[in-house]
């Protein structure tokens, strides 16, 4: 039997729009939709899941809630370019959404970090 999950609830959206605001400096616009998860490693039995979408320059971001009061979260570039934090499920969506952010931007640190040292050794040759 497949378990229902509740659909992301106003406090839930007002710290997900807050908390994107806040780095953004904008608002951000959410998209939601359903995911198919499966929850039970042991069980092959997907789970429909409430999602929530949105896009920042290249990166696109989402947050899957997986039970009451519990997330996961990744985001990706292109289908082989995605990252999560190294934490599986959150019981926090605040630490949730602050954690997705800071892996993103960490990343995109070392991406402008390795592109500047190319072009350093390029402009040496």
């Amino acid at each position: 039997m497949t378990q229902t999950i509740p659909d992301f609830n106003k406090n839930e959206l007002w710290i997900i729009n807050t908390t994107l605001e806040e780095r953004y400096g904008e608002k951000i616009e959410l998209e939601f939709a359903d995911s198919e998860m499966r929850l039970n490693p042991h069980s092959t039995e997907m789970t429909p899941c409430p999602t929530i979408f949105w896009a920042n320059g290249d990166a696109s971001f989402v947050i899957v809630k997986v039970d009451e009061s519990r997330y996961r979260t990744q985001f990706f570039y292109r289908v082989h370019q995605q990252f999560g934090t190294g934490v599986e499920i959150y019981d926090d969506l605040t630490d949730c959404v602050v954690s997705i952010l800071q892996v993103q931007a960490d990343y995109m640190a070392k991406v402008a970090e390795a592109e500047a040292k190319a072009a350093e050794k390029a402009a040496v040759k």
